[in-house]
Order: structure tokens, then C-alpha cells, then sequence
């Protein structure tokens, strides 16, 4: 596809593009697409091939793959049947529908992270010259719109275009390691250094899961250092080593807050090199998130503004650390205050231990960071924010050796510090090189202990222990605030879940299954609420309803229009005069509240459908590979217009015909048009519709829970989640079918 398609391209995709051909390697192209490219790209099961030497498929980067896909799919023989090789075969883009992109195919599990998951291969070809695969995760529940497709293939275009481009600079500058011939090797990143060598700049990259920094030899160049020997590329040393100790605290303090706000940053420094000149230091660089927004890699150049031929401090031997400055003591302030500033926007336990791993962490050069919380007198790890992978396992083994120490400085209520190669808390393969272990208490009661390792020995001063002890004071108040909060959350969830039906009833001639997931945002409780009737003519009533609000007194409302509605719906009103009811009733409630409601019954014997809305979304029928939104009128929501008279729709609803209800957080996406989401979820819903139910009453209930649940997974996924989503589903089951169940 050309870039001057004549599909216009949005500021959105053509920002993205734009970024594409500025990035370095095979890694950041994948991760610019799925930051900076269309929302509906998940991110989780992606990967971008590229072509070796050998005419195969190297997986070069990848985000969300399981450890069991990166053994099996690691090499993809361009002659065989996977989606990639098809792609790059047919020089076309393959979709992938979400009952494809299972086990036996390179993508997530089947609806895993993304609900009816779509998969899209294109091949990355440039002047009919194959370069390799980009396969990517769709949000799509279904069918992927062609104007989609045209946005992808523009996308894969860019990425082709700089990838042929980083290609041939690296291997005129530096050759691939034998059988490699691509841009995203370990070595590609000498390409930084060339990027940037007419400026004098020298180039860096940090891995934020690892930990690990790179710097090419004019970086080291900058700060004063003999370049690496033997590749362009080596560790990055140790800046408490290198920086200015009057510095080092803003420098830190700096980088705490360009982790917590993302993207382009710069900053300034000074570096004492070991003649004792002083060089100013200028870093640029940028902070790339992940599809949850999370820090995983900095990238960016040092640049050396002026370097004084006289010498400010006294020579230095080669590893000393430089002097502190008394004077400037104060200036770790400046750090615990960013420390201070992240942790305030903490809510619950798992944004705290977030905060630490993305955050303090590297903003402190600190290798690993782990926290245990008291629960009945004991401390057990608490490390849900951790990346996955060997890093979770190397963080497990690392409490386990550490449990000791870490009981014995909350014992004592003081902080305990190693600087030097001794030993490590508890001994064995993972010791760090320097350590601190802080007791948190708050309020005079015992919170937990938090461990910080670093790789290389380091000094503990008299500032940087009042420091740490401080942030430790400050770190255990947001870990009391965060469980206090989530503990009152839970009660709140609770609560809620019990004003729902614990079960759906079974009831004979229908097929039922229901979610309800609370919103992740404020006290994370609301007013949803669905239920299923039995009502006394024989007929089924379906209800479904969202109280304005996130709050106690949202729930509470529910709960009291969810007694009243069952009521009015059993003493026989038939749906319109039970909203009428109900919003009469809302009315006299003290409550400036409203809701929205939808009421349907049923007729499993003639499948006779009657139904009445207030402001609610309306029901979607599936049936026979289609589905769409049922035509039903609706009035004001409940408790807007007491005297309002709703109108009673009659249709039919055929066996074998599914009827989904839901409130309006199963489709809302913050950044997408409403009505755009509900297309989405009727594309997902029409292919459910042509697989078609399982047989027997069993087999459509065993359908409906596999719908559901993969609705609810689609949302489990997003960001933040600002409203309580509730579904209902309600399939009628044939009279054959009723018998075999």
C-alpha cells in the first residue's frame, strides 16, 4: 500500500509514522506501533520477524508471547504453513479470527487479554525485496474493517522502509553476528552511535525490566572514560561514581519524574572525570511506555556542553567515588521529594509496588527492589507490579535469601546498609554487590520491609542514610493508606456483588449466563445490577439497569430499584408499566440520582418478546450469523419524568435466537466514539452467531458462558476502567434441543 493512499491519514497515524522512521532498531518499532498507533492494536501477542541469512524468520522482538512460543516460533520456516510465512509468501496481510489464533497459531491463547481476538500478519516488504513479518493483536471482536486494514498495512510500510534503511547503515558500518542479517540483533546498536557521531554525542539505552544500560564509546567519551574495547557498545558505568555528588540528587530526583510522566525528557549535570576536571553534561532522551502505560526502555544521547582546564576538585584515582560537599547536603531533598510526588498518585497496594519497580527503581540505579507487608505477624513478599518471566523468578529467589535480614531490620525498626562485596542478605548466587534494607512503620505499627539491591558497591553517607529513611517512613504511610483503601474496596465490592443474584435461576426453554465486573476507578463500585425472573404467567423477565454514579449511594439505590422493579414485575405489569412504576419510584426516593433500565419478558413456548426502554441501550439479537440492535423505543431514564408512559414493543424471538443486554461500560473506550464501539462488539457477536451454539440445552449454556466470558476479557484489558460493566444473555432454546438437555 502507499503512504499517499487516498484514504486521508489521521494525526494520530500519521504522528505515529513519523516516529516510526526515527526509531533504532527492530524493538522500538514494535513498541512505537503499539504505543503510538490506533488503540484497538492490544499489543499483547505481537511480533515483528525478520529475515537471516539463511532465508529464515527470526523472531526480533515481541511483547505479551508466552515463554512456550518464543521455544516453537522463535524460527518460522518461510515454506511452511504458519501465518507468518504465509504472509510473507503471498506479500499480503492475513487476518486471523479469534478461533485461529489459538495454540496451534503464533498469537495469545484464544480471547486471552483481548476478549474475541483478531490477529493481523502483514509482511514487511520493501521494493519487492521481503525483510520480514509484523504480526499484531486487534481489540477487533471480529470482523477488522477494511479502512483498519488499509491503517495497518500503512503502518507495516513505515516500519519496513526504516528497518531496509537501519539495515544497510549497520551492516556498511558493522556486520551482523554470523547468520544474521537485520537491524535488531544485539548488535544494531552500534547504528546509535553512527546516528549521532557528527554531533559528538554519544548514545545510550536502558532496559527498565533489567535494568540494564548500554553506552556506546563516545558516551563514554563524555563523561571522561577510555571507550570500551572490543564492540561498540559495553555496560554503562556507575554514575554515583561519575556525577557530580552535588548533582547526583537532582540527576536522580529528574529521572523519577521522567519515568512518572513518560516520553521526551532532558537534563543537566555535571561529571568529575579523574583528573578532577568537571564537564556539564547534557542528556536527552525519552521514556517509551508499554501498551499499559508502563516505563520499559530510555533511549537518548549525552552531550558535553564545556570542560574546564582547571581542575575543581582533587585528582581522583581511577574507581574512587568524587567528595561530597557538606554545603549541599540538603540536596537529597530534591529527590525524596520526586519519590514523594510519585507515591502520592499511589491508590492501591499495586500502584505503590508499581511506583517502586518502575519509578524508584532505576531512579535510584538501584538493580532490584523487593517489598513485604506484615500480614498476622508475618512478612510475605507482595509483587504483583513486577514484569514477568526469569525477572519474576530471580525476585522470588532474591525474597527467599533476603527473608532474614529483612525480619531483622523491622524487628529493630531501623534501616540496615551494605556498601562494600560482603556478603548479601542470606548469602547464595543472586548477591548484590551494596544493599538496603528499610523497616516501614507507620503510626507506631509495623507495615513490612523493603530490600534495594544495587550491582556495584556504593557508599552510604550521612545523607544518603537520613534519605533512605526517610523515603522509607514516607513509602510505608502510602502502603497503609493503599491497604486501608483496598481493604475498604473489597467490602465495597462485596457489597455490591451481594445485592446481585448469587445464580442465575434455570429455567425451563431458555439458556441464560451473566458478568458483572466493577469499575477501576474512585471507590470502584456503582450501581449496575441485571437480573433474571421467573414471573407467574410462566414467561421470563430480563432486567437490566446502570444507577448514575460510582458510590455508596449509587449502589444503594440499586439495590432498593432492583427490590421494587422484581416486585412490580411479578405482580403482572407487563414491562412499560413496570418502568413507569419504577421511575415513580425512584422519584420519591431522597436521591437526586437517575438510571437507566431496560425490561424485557419472554415466552419460552412461543417465543413472544415484549420490552420496554428507559434511556437504556437496547438489546442485541443474534441469530443465523447475524446480529444487530433490536428495535425498541425508549423513553427517559428512571426517575427524569415520573408521569412519562413508556411504549411496549412486541417482537418474536425464534429458537436458536440469543438476546444480549449490557450497560454502557462494556463498550465504552475512552478515545472512541460510542457508537463505533457498539459496531465493533456486533462484527464480534455476528461471528460467534456463525459458530453457532453447542447441542443440547447444555451445549448453549456452555456457548453463552464462552461468550460472556470472553466480552468481559476485552474489558479486563483496558487501562483504567472508569464504569461497572453487567451483561446479560439470554438464548432460546429449541423444543429438540430442550429435550437432549
Amino acid at each position: 500500500m502507499d503512504l499517499s493512499s487516498s484514504r486521508p491519514v489521521t494525526r494520530t497515524e500519521l504522528r505515529c509514522v513519523r516516529l516510526l522512521l526515527r526509531c533504532t532498531g527492530a524493538a522500538e518499532l514494535l513498541a512505537t506501533v503499539l504505543t503510538e498507533g490506533p488503540g484497538w492494536i492490544t499489543g499483547e501477542g505481537s511480533a515483528l520477524y525478520l529475515l537471516d541469512s539463511d532465508g529464515m524468520l527470526r523472531l526480533a522482538a515481541s511483547q505479551g508471547l508466552p515463554d512456550w512460543a518464543h521455544e516453537r516460533y522463535g524460527l518460522v520456516d518461510p515454506a511452511s504453513d504458519l501465518p507468518a510465512a504465509l504472509a510473507l509468501r503471498r506479500r499480503e496481510t492475513v487476518l486471523l479470527s479469534p478461533e485461529r489464533t489459538g495454540g496451534e497459531h503464533l498469537g495469545t491463547n484464544h480471547g486471552r487479554g483481548t476478549g474475541l481476538v483478531a490477529l493481523a500478519v502483514l509482511p514487511l516488504v520493501v521494493d519487492d525485496l521481503p525483510i520480514g513479518v509484523l504480526a499484531l493483536a486487534l481489540a477487533h471482536r471480529g470482523t477488522v474493517p477494511q479502512r483498519d486494514v488499509e491503517v495497518l498495512e500503512t503502518l507495516a510500510e513505515a516500519c519496513a522502509h526504516r528497518l531496509s534503511h537501519l539495515i544497510d547503515h549497520v551492516q556498511a558500518a558493522s556486520p551482523a553476528p554470523e547468520g544474521i542479517r537485520t537491524a535488531a540483533y544485539e548488535g544494531d546498536r552500534p547504528l546509535l552511535s553512527l546516528a549521532v557521531r557528527a554531533a559528538g554525542a554519544g548514545a545510550f539505552e536502558r532496559d527498565l525490566v533489567t535494568g540494564e544500560t548500554t553506552w556506546d564509546g563516545l558516551a563514554y567519551q563524555v563523561v571522561g572514560l577510555p571507550p570500551p574495547t572490543g564492540g561498540d557498545t559495553a555496560p554503562a558505568p556507575d554514575l554515583s561514581r561519575v556525577v557530580h555528588p552535588e548533582d547526583l540528587p537532582d540527576l536522580q530526583a529528574g529521572m523519577a519524574d521522567a519515568l512518572a510522566a513518560g516520553g521526551p525528557y532532558r537534563l543537566d549535570y555535571r561529571v568529575v572525570h579523574a583528573d578532577g576536571t568537571v564537564t556539564r553534561v547534557d542528556e536527552s532522551g525519552e521514556v517509551m511506555r508499554d501498551l499499559h502505560g508502563r516505563p520499559v526502555r530510555i533511549a537518548g544521547l549525552l552531550t558535553a556542553r564545556d570542560r574546564p582546564a582547571y581542575p575543581e576538585r582533587p585528582g581522583l584515582e581511577e574507581g574512587d567515588a568524587p567528595p561530597a560537599d557538606p554545603s549541599r547536603a540538603g540536596t537529597r531533598s530534591v529527590l525524596l521529594l520526586s519519590l514523594t510526588r510519585a507515591l502520592s498518585r499511589a491508590v492501591t497496594v499495586r500502584d505503590v509496588t508499581t511506583t517502586l519497580t518502575d519509578i524508584a527503581r532505576p531512579a535510584l540505579g538501584a538493580a532490584n527492589v523487593v517489598l513485604d507487608l506484615v500480614d498476622e505477624g508475618r512478612l510475605l513478599p507482595v509483587s504483583p507490579a513486577v514484569y514477568g518471566g526469569p525477572y519474576r523468578s530471580e525476585l522470588n529467589r532474591l525474597h527467599e535469601l533476603s527473608a532474614g535480614v529483612m525480619e531483622q531490620s523491622l524487628a529493630r525498626a531501623v534501616p540496615l546498609f551494605s556498601e562494600g562485596d560482603g556478603p548479601a542478605p542470606g548469602g547464595g548466587p543472586l548477591t548484590p554487590s551494596a544493599w538496603a534494607v528499610l523497616p516501614l512503620v507507620a503510626s507506631g505499627r509495623q507495615v513490612g520491609s523493603c530490600l534495594i539491591t544495587f550491582d556495584t558497591a556504593r557508599i552510604f553517607g550521612r545523607e544518603d542514610r537520613t534519605m533512605y529513611s526517610a523515603f522509607a517512613g514516607i513509602l510505608a504511610q502510602s502502603l497503609e493508606r493503599a491497604r486501608l483503601y483496598d481493604i475498604h474496596h473489597h467490602r465495597a465490592t462485596e457489597l455490591q456483588r451481594a445485592m446481585l443474584p448469587r445464580s442465575l435461576p434455570q429455567l425451563a426453554g431458555i439458556a441464560s449466563a451473566a458478568r458483572y465486573l466493577p469499575g477501576t476507578e474512585g471507590m470502584q463500585i456503582g450501581g449496575d445490577w441485571y437480573d433474571l425472573l421467573r414471573l407467574p404467567d410462566g414467561a421470563v423477565g430480563l432486567v437490566i439497569g446502570d444507577v448514575q454514579g460510582h458510590n455508596a449511594e449509587a449502589s444503594a439505590v440499586m439495590g432498593q430499584l432492583r427490590s421494587g422493579l422484581r416486585a412490580y414485575a411479578t405482580d403482572g405489569h407487563d414491562p412499560a408499566a413496570t418502568l413507569a412504576r419504577t421511575s415513580r419510584l425512584l422519584a420519591e426516593l431522597d436521591t437526586d440520582l437517575f438510571a437507566t433500565c431496560l425490561y424485557l419478558t419472554l415466552d419460552p413456548a412461543t417465543g413472544t418478546l415484549r420490552g420496554a426502554r428507559a434511556g437504556h441501550p437496547p438489546p442485541i439479537r443474534i441469530s443465523g450469523g447475524s446480529a444487530a440492535e433490536l428495535d425498541l423505543p425508549g423513553g427517559p431514564p428512571l426517575g427524569v419524568a415520573p408521569g412519562w408512559t413508556y411504549q411496549l414493543t412486541v417482537h418474536g424471538l425464534a429458537a436458536g435466537e440469543t438476546l444480549l443486554a449490557y450497560t454502557d461500560g462494556l463498550v465504552e473506550e475512552r478515545g472512541e466514539d460510542y457508537d463505533e464501539s457498539v459496531r465493533r462488539m456486533v462484527c464480534g457477536l455476528e461471528l460467534w452467531a456463525r459458530k453457532g451454539t453447542g447441542a443440547g440445552a447444555d451445549g448453549a449454556r456452555d456457548s453463552l458462558e464462552a461468550l460472556a466470558e470472553s466480552l468481559t476479557l476485552n474489558v479486563t484489558q483496558r487501562n483504567s476502567r472508569p464504569d461497572d460493566v453487567a451483561l446479560l444473555l439470554l438464548h432460546r432454546i429449541s423444543a429438540d434441543a430442550a429435550t437432549d438437555g
